[in-house]
């Protein structure tokens, strides 16, 4: 199967996105055979529209162990990587194999992030397909707000006011939701919380943090007196499988509904997410791309960082009838998202 995937990025011939002058290139740079990069790659090259003139796309294909040959066609002239012009780039590559001053570079993933930016150039640059918490390990990172570039952030969530909506809309009358969290979530949190006071509708946030393993069956405790529902914030305790099935059961046993931030996350019993699957991403990232090849010349030191438009909502059914609640469809949820708030 990865090299199925593998298969499938290298292959991507070049293509035109619309909107754009033809002088532009835009790149992909991928790091890893993730089945989600590759539905993101294929949903960049499905045409959005009729343009006279579209820039090209080139696949460039990041690898650990060192610099790799341009790819070539196998002997097989059917071949699926036969004629595709791609390039290679390591995670120290020298100066030679920066990447050009022009056009849009598209980072997938963290480490394909990372070594986007420890490359010189001005281009502007998108880093998609991350987590919240990949975003906040590269906040660090001086090059991440440098004046002279660029730098656009599209993560695989929605924002935490969407998150809200979702509650508010699942259950309509509800205030107090109830949250355990651990040390890196704080930007979360705030946002979360400046979400809620910008709805001016009285939500109460029940905060406790469980620093380790050990302390989250207390926080749990403590969080579950005074609220109606709890959520599972895309920090380490959503990156865990066990520390999210602990804050699942405890909802559950409870008779709380809990929201989580992944499809993944509804199937193990979450009531409900909100969610962007990668070919939604990828359309995002296609405006936002688009928005910073246009503002390349405009000196700014602070990313523009969007979060995924919930573009899709899911509901645990099974879920819903063991709480007794009737929860309007998926379909319905997604419409009253993407309504103006």
């Amino acid at each position: 199967m990865a090299r199925v995937l593998a298969a499938l990025l290298l292959s991507l011939p070049l293509l035109g996105l619309p909107g754009l002058a033809h002088a532009l290139a835009w790149r992909v740079l991928t790091a890893d055979d993730l089945p989600a990069h590759a539905e993101f790659v294929r949903a960049l090259r499905e045409p959005a529209g009729q343009a006279a003139a579209a820039p090209a796309i080139e696949i460039v294909r990041l690898d650990a162990g060192g610099a790799l040959p341009a790819a070539a066609p196998e002997s097989n002239e059917d071949s699926v990587v036969a004629g595709v012009r791609t390039r290679s780039l390591t995670r120290d590559a020298p100066a030679a194999h920066a990447l050009p001053p022009e056009g849009l570079t598209i980072a997938l993933g963290a480490a394909a992030a990372r070594a986007a930016l420890a490359q010189p150039g001005r281009e502007p640059l998108l880093l998609a397909m991350l987590s919240r918490l990949d975003y906040e390990d590269l906040r660090s990172l001086p090059a991440l707000r440098q004046a002279q570039r660029r730098v656009g952030v599209l993560l695989r969530e929605p924002a935490m006011a969407d998150q809200l909506a979702l509650v508010d809309a699942v259950l309509p009358g509800k205030r107090r939701l109830g949250l355990v969290v651990t040390g890196e979530s704080a930007p979360m949190v705030e946002e979360l919380r400046r979400a809620a006071a910008a709805t001016g509708s009285g939500w109460q946030l029940n905060v406790e943090a469980a620093p380790d393993a050990r302390s989250l069956a207390a926080a749990l405790r403590a969080v579950l007196q005074d609220s109606d529902a709890l959520m599972v914030l895309p920090d380490l305790i959503g990156d865990s499988q066990a520390a999210t099935l602990a804050v699942l059961r405890a909802g559950a046993s409870a008779g709380l509904p809990v929201f989580g931030t992944s499809e993944g996350m509804v199937r193990s019993g979450a009531l409900a997410a909100a969610v962007s699957t990668p070919a939604q991403l990828a359309r995002q990232a296609r405006g936002l791309g688009e928005r910073l090849v246009a503002s390349a010349g405009q000196a700014s030191a602070a990313p523009l960082v969007e979060g995924a438009t919930p573009a899709s909502v899911r509901v645990n059914a099974t879920v819903a009838r063991g709480l007794k609640l009737r929860v309007p469809s998926e379909q319905e949820l997604a419409q009253r998202l993407s309504a103006p708030r």
